[in-house]
C-alpha cells in the first residue's frame, strides 16, 4: 500500500519494525529504507511491559498515529517463545487495525544484515538457544544479497559448527558468539571472526520489511505465524 501523496510507479513506505525475540528489543521507524527512529532497550525479556509503551512513543515523537503507517515488519523468530508471541500478537493487532500487510522476518536473516558493511562474504548469526542448542544459519553475500548456505535450524553446536567450511573466513554474530566462542575457534581457527557489532536489530528488520513488502510479499495480520525450529516446552510435555 502507498504512502499518501504517492504516484504510480513511486514506492513510498513508513515502516514500523518490530523485534522481541531476544532480550535485545528493537522497535524503528523506516521512511523507505531511511532510519526515522529507533529505541532499543536490553530488557531482559519484559517485552510485554514495555512494547506498547515504546510504539507509542516513537510514532508521538514524529507526529504519526498508527494509521500513518504503510506496512508492518516483525522478527517472527526464532528466539524465545515468549518473546515472539508477544511481537506477533502486537503487530497483528496493528495489522488488523489498520488493515496494513505485514512481513514477516527471520531474526538469524537481520543478524547476518547487520554485517552488511563487514569486508567479508559468509555471515553466520548464532543465538542462544538454551537448552544446549543454538539457531543459528550461514548466509553468504551475493552482489548485495543475502543467500543461504546452511539453512537456519536448531543445532548442537558442534553439530552445526563441524558443517562450516572451516577454510573460509566466517563473520559471526549473536548472543550465542559469547557462549561459544572456545568452540568456534576449536573449529574455525584464525578463519573465525567475532563481530562487535550491537544486536539490535530493528533497523533491519525494517530493511528486509521494506524489501519483502516493495515485491507484494505482505502478510495479513492473521497469517502470521512463528518461526520457532523446535517444539516448545510446553509441547515438548505433552
Amino acid at each position: 500500500m502507498l504512502s499518501d501523496g504517492c504516484t504510480v510507479g513511486e514506492w513510498k513506505m513508513r515502516i514500523l519494525a518490530v523485534d522481541t525475540t531476544t532480550s535485545y528489543s528493537s522497535v524503528a521507524l523506516l521512511d523507505d529504507r531511511h532510519l526515522l527512529a529507533e529505541i532499543d532497550v536490553e530488557s531482559g525479556l519484559t517485552h510485554s511491559a514495555r512494547l506498547l509503551r515504546t510504539v507509542d512513543f516513537l510514532l508521538k515523537n514524529n507526529g504519526l498515529k498508527i494509521q500513518d503507517i504503510d506496512g508492518f515488519a516483525v522478527a517472527s523468530g526464532p528466539g524465545s517463545f515468549t518473546g515472539i508471541r508477544i511481537g506477533l500478537s502486537t503487530v497483528k493487532a496493528f495489522a488488523f487495525a489498520s488493515k496494513r500487510p505485514v512481513a514477516s522476518i527471520s531474526t538469524l536473516t537481520a543478524l547476518a544484515l547487520k554485517l552488511r558493511e563487514t569486508p567479508g562474504r559468509l555471515f553466520c548469526p548464532l543465538i542462544d538457544a538454551k537448552k544446549g542448542e543454538v539457531y543459528a544459519a550461514l548466509f553468504e553475500r551475493k552482489t548485495g544479497d543475502l543467500r543461504e548456505v546452511i539453512p537456519p535450524g536448531a543445532y548442537g553446536p558442534d553439530a552445526f559448527l563441524s558443517l562450516l567450511p572451516a577454510h573460509r573466513v566466517i563473520h559471526f554474530i549473536g548472543n550465542g558468539v559469547d557462549l561459544y566462542r572456545d568452540k568456534i575457534f576449536a573449529y574455525l581457527k584464525d578463519n573465525a571472526r567475532l563481530s562487535l557489532r550491537s544486536l539490535f536489530v530493528g533497523f533491519e528488520v525494517g530493511l528486509l520489511g521494506y524489501d519483502m513488502l516493495k515485491r507484494g510479499k505482505g502478510l495479513s495480520g492473521e497469517a502470521l505465524v512463528p518461526l520457532y525450529y523446535r517444539k516448545s516446552q510446553a509441547e515438548e510435555k505433552k
